[in-house]
């Protein structure tokens, strides 16, 4: 019997057979107008062994979707996954795979030189209370220090 399958590209990964950390394109899609919307799963932690605490999944997505815009102009969003081992890269018009890794590179060794969260104030954030900019750092720390194997998904990749 096979398996349905599911409207969620997400939904219909094994995420099993997955070797965090990884970056890889989710989905991609056209526009009506030629447009072309490239969404990336951006993975820190092994799905179902580990995740991210919630604190730093929190400062992490601030302070990524303000120093990556330093880097690129086509981002459309950074966004967490629910499941706290990741976050959702949306582009648009932009499909260099290579580019996108050295933008997370150097947006990732900005967050490394922060000094605060962007926008952490109950003014600009909906719970400002709710950051840790050393758990984001080391977040991205350890994100960074496998950066030569953000190509491989799955285990069977490296055999």
């Amino acid at each position: 019997m096979t398996e349905k399958r599911m409207n969620v590209e997400s939904f219909n990964l094994d995420h099993n057979k997955v070797i965090a950390p990884y970056v890889r394109v989710a989905d991609r899609k056209t526009g009506a107008h030629g447009d072309i919307i490239v969404k990336y799963d951006v993975r820190f932690s092994q799905p179902n062994k580990e995740h991210m605490d919630m604190m730093a999944v929190h400062s992490l997505e601030h302070l990524t979707a303000e120093h990556i815009r330093n880097h690129a102009d086509y981002v459309i969003d950074f966004g967490p996954m629910g499941c706290q081992t990741g976050f959702y890269l949306t582009v648009l018009n932009h499909e260099n795979y290579d580019e996108i890794l050295k933008v997370l590179e150097r947006t990732m060794e900005d967050i490394l030189e922060a000094d605060e969260v962007p926008a952490s104030n109950e003014k600009q954030c909906g719970w400002a209370a709710h950051h840790t900019l050393e758990g984001a750092k080391e977040v991205a720390r350890e994100f960074l220090s496998k950066r030569n194997e953000w190509n491989i998904v799955f285990a069977e990749d490296t055999e």
